[in-house]
């Protein structure tokens, strides 16, 4: 009775929603400390210069920064709990309102990247491990070290370059009259052209995501390959395996419906751990095909050294990686139960 109240999932799911308590707090007294720490303040390096002292001593004033760290920790802490994450100095947006409506477009670039890096790896690490030391194998290998080691940015300029002379679009989310045309009511431009019924709009924006979405996918491709490959040579060697071969059956279905099924478990797990790479890759895509989404905006916040924007983003990626890894955790204890022991 013990060890099945143990292994129980609700009691699973309460235990990682109290470990995710410290995570995030451990993480946004991160932000604020390395924030903190860099010379002068934020409102001399966003705007110092082109204001009277007066006038930076009311903005201070107002951002809170002219009281003590600890008065100015425990306001941050607060703001997070109620996820507000500030407001940016350049330009006066409320970072919420950057969110809404800068955030479709880095979901709509990082779900498409996971999509491209599903279609393209897996396949590619079944047929690696089926065919383990094979001219396949190696190939596939390299391709997977390649795609994971070369700079995303890198992988962007020579699609962009291939593309050039084919004149597919390699520049924005869409054509400048299908963002004037769709009405923005989820703020995900691909979502309200369906909302809409345009086709023709809906298909000019998935026409720009393509080269996006495989930039970014590739860079996920080789771990997915690697993952697919080693965890399918383990499977191969189970007694399960060994069992069906016994019973005559068919060695592609021994692959498929035992091993294969099998070596997928792990990629779950992987999927969670990835979201980080996937945001700081979706960063430098985003720049390299001017794309609307947070990472362009993050940037620009941080060469025009407005610190309260950049932190209050950050705060939001750090928020989105540790929810998402709690999401990926249940959805884990689900499938293999277990995890929860």
């Amino acid at each position: 009775m013990a060890s099945a109240a143990q292994g129980s999932l609700p009691r699973y799911v309460v235990q990682r929603l109290l470990l995710m308590i410290p995570m995030i707090w451990v993480v946004v007294t991160v932000v604020f400390l390395l924030l903190r720490v860099a010379p002068g303040d934020p409102v001399s390096a966003s705007v110092g210069g082109r204001l009277s002292e007066e006038e930076l001593d009311r903005r201070r004033e107002a951002l809170g920064i002219d009281r003590p760290l600890w008065q100015q920790y425990l306001e941050y802490l607060g703001d997070v709990a109620r996820f507000r994450f500030g407001e940016s100095l350049s330009d006066n947006r409320p970072i919420t309102s950057i969110i809404i409506d800068n955030g479709g477009a880095t979901l709509t670039l990082t779900l498409g990247a996971f999509l491209v890096a599903l279609v393209i790896g897996i396949p590619l690490g079944l047929v690696a491990g089926r065919r383990r030391d094979s001219a396949a194998d190696v190939g596939i290998r390299l391709f997977g070290i390649t795609s994971y080691a070369v700079p995303v940015f890198v992988t962007g300029l020579v699609l962009v370059l291939l593309a050039g002379g084919t004149g597919w679009p390699t520049y924005d989310i869409a054509s400048p009259i299908t963002k004037f045309q769709v009405e923005p009511v989820t703020h995900i431009l691909l979502v309200d052209a369906l909302i809409a019924g345009d086709m023709g709009a809906v298909g000019d924006v998935l026409q720009h995501h393509v080269l996006p979405c495989l930039t970014l996918g590739l860079l996920l491709c080789g771990v997915f390959i690697r993952l697919v490959r080693v965890n399918l040579l383990m499977t191969m060697k189970g007694d399960y395996v060994e069992a069906a071969r016994a019973r005559g059956i068919p060695e592609r279905y021994v692959v498929r419906r035992h091993a294969f099924r099998n070596a997928l478990v792990p990629l779950i797990t992987v999927l969670g751990l990835q979201v980080a790479l996937t945001l700081a890759g979706a960063i430098l895509t985003e720049r390299t095909f001017n794309w609307p989404g947070l990472g362009t905006q993050l940037v620009d916040y941080l060469n025009a050294r407005d610190y309260p924007a950049v932190q209050g983003l950050v705060t939001f990626f750090a928020v989105i990686v540790v929810v998402t890894s709690l999401i990926v955790d249940i959805v884990n204890a689900l499938v293999d139960p277990r995890v929860r022991y």
